[in-house]
């Protein structure tokens, strides 16, 4: 086995972008109940006053990074996730933005591990290459049943339960699906808004631990993985050229 090849236990994401500063979480994850959480992920429909968002694929970023750590840790690769193949759901209320609404979701083995273009632009600890059979055996162990379970697992779900501020600066309470977990994590967003098209960035910080998962370790810690993942993200968004939709 690779010393990096549990490294990646946890990935996200809308989740993340090469454009968009990282932006610190304002509060801690909130465990969810059993009666607090959504019984099912369904799509969410139109109300009156909003509008329907397209996704801009190709400008669109989602990315996760993991990091080495223990005292060896230089032993080891910190790793890089990105995101292509995802559903979204972004629902304007341009009257209350604060009301809008989003829903992502995303298969964790349609997640791309160490791009090593990516890992070139993002260079310094992330620059060295890793070799095809590093990359495959870190995502066979990722994704397998000492990893995210993903055939048990294979959803990582994101919605929105409450905006707060106004643009260009806007507080998200979402909660978050993975490993068959459920939590609630405020954080903060940055909006833009240009013509036709809503940029929309910022960054988390997910802890294995909070749901249920071991990061990898061995020797007592000397070679180990840190708990925490960053999440960063840059959702460009078009508006539609028809009005919102109104009630019946």
């Amino acid at each position: 086995m690779h010393k990096e090849s549990r490294a990646l236990i946890l990935l996200l994401p809308l989740a993340l972008a090469a454009c968009a500063s990282p932006i610190a979480p304002i509060a801690p994850f909130t465990p969810v109940s059993p009666d607090a959480a959504r019984p099912t992920w369904q799509p969410l429909q139109l109300q009156s006053g909003e509008q329907a968002l397209a996704i801009e694929r190709p400008a669109t970023r989602l990315r996760a990074y993991v990091f080495r750590a223990g005292a060896a840790g230089r032993l080891g690769h910190n790793h890089v996730l990105s995101a292509t193949e995802f559903e979204a759901q972004v629902l304007l209320n341009e009257a209350d933005i604060a009301a809008s609404r989003l829903q992502l979701a995303l298969r964790l083995d349609q997640l791309q591990l160490d791009d090593p273009a990516l890992r070139a632009e993002l260079g310094g600890a992330f620059a060295k290459p890793l070799d095809a059979e590093a990359i495959a055996g870190t995502r066979a162990n990722m994704l397998g049943e000492r990893g995210l379970q993903a055939d048990r697992y294979p959803m990582l779900r994101l919605c929105s339960l409450k905006l707060v501020g106004e643009a260009p600066r806007l507080a998200a309470l979402v909660e978050i699906e993975l490993h068959g977990q459920r939590r609630q994590q405020w954080l903060a967003l940055r909006v833009a808004e240009q013509a036709q098209q809503i940029r929309i960035s910022g960054a988390l910080v997910l802890r294995q631990t909070e749901f249920g998962l071991q990061p990898f370790s061995l020797l007592g810690g000397l070679l180990a993985v840190a708990d925490e993942i960053v999440v960063e993200f840059e959702l460009v968004l078009l508006k539609s050229n028809g009005a919102a939709a109104r009630a019946d």
